[in-house]
């Protein structure tokens, strides 16, 4: 069942989704070579906390973690650890939390330092492709014309490999609602798109083939090929002219810029 939310639930929605991309700012002024994705995980915790809000994957269905960080060839829910990350290292930073009720759910990724010309291309095509796709989120079109949208500019244009087995979703009291929301479809297919439906739109295309299997951990999912994955996820709610981002990538992209700058200078 597809709920659609009222303009005072969207408002508080709002504030959730900010409450990520604040957390995944604290996130981008820290991300270096050197420390650990556990480390980020207990910031992250840390921080949500001194809200007053509530980590949204901490204990969901036994995930035991507040992040899911996923590195290079991880596509989505890794688990945080002590490994040290490292010059060149695709991380891919997704959380959620719980504020006054409301879910809010998105995801960044980041580069460390240097990357191969092949992988930082993957990074900008994809959080390209999540734009795309939200330019699609208006009413009386359907989730097959985002979900194109997000197709075309990536595996049809660039030939990256689009997972099939993960799909973004509605959200708002729960964490996963209806609609599923994928990455690849046809124009004018699936449920069409009426004001104030929120999605989790969240593009997950990898530099090689599209096929993935999940590690023994049971969460871990990586690409078949042990090539890059990035993930880009944004809350968004449906309108009739133009999608209204909930979430905020702006104070993100500043602290990372910021940070970058700071951390060029010791090299």
């Amino acid at each position: 069942m597809i709920h659609y939310k009222t303009e005072s639930e969207v408002a508080l929605m709002k504030e959730a989704a900010l409450l990520v991309s604040k957390t995944l700012t604290e996130v981008a002024k820290v991300l270096k070579p050197g420390i650990t994705t556990l480390q980020i995980d207990k910031l992250c915790f840390e921080f949500v906390k001194d809200q007053k809000a509530i980590p949204s994957f901490l204990n969901y269905r036994g995930y035991p973690f507040t992040i899911c960080a996923s590195v290079n060839d991880v596509v989505v829910h890794g688990f945080p650890n002590n490994t040290s990350l490292k010059e060149g290292d695709i991380v891919s930073i997704d959380m959620g939390v719980i504020l006054n009720g409301w879910h809010g759910d998105h995801a960044y990724t980041f580069i460390l330092g240097e990357a191969s010309p092949a992988e930082i291309e993957l990074v900008k095509v994809t959080k390209e492709s999540l734009y795309k796709g939200i330019e699609k989120a208006i009413v009386n079109n359907r989730i097959g014309d985002i979900a194109h949208a997000i197709q075309e500019h990536t595996e049809i244009k660039h030939g990256y490999g689009v997972v099939r087995e993960l799909v973004g979703h509605g959200l708002g009291r729960s964490l996963h609602e209806d609609p599923q929301m994928p990455n690849y479809g046809k124009r004018g297919s699936g449920p069409k798109l009426k004001e104030n439906l929120v999605l989790a739109i969240e593009p997950m295309i990898n530099l090689g083939t599209r096929e993935v299997y999940t590690d023994k951990d049971g969460w871990t999912v990586k690409t078949r090929d042990g090539k890059a994955s990035v993930h880009f996820e944004h809350d968004v709610c449906v309108k009739r002219n133009k999608a209204l981002i909930l979430s905020d990538y702006s104070i993100i992209e500043a602290a990372e810029k910021a940070n970058n700058e700071l951390n060029s200078t010791y090299y």
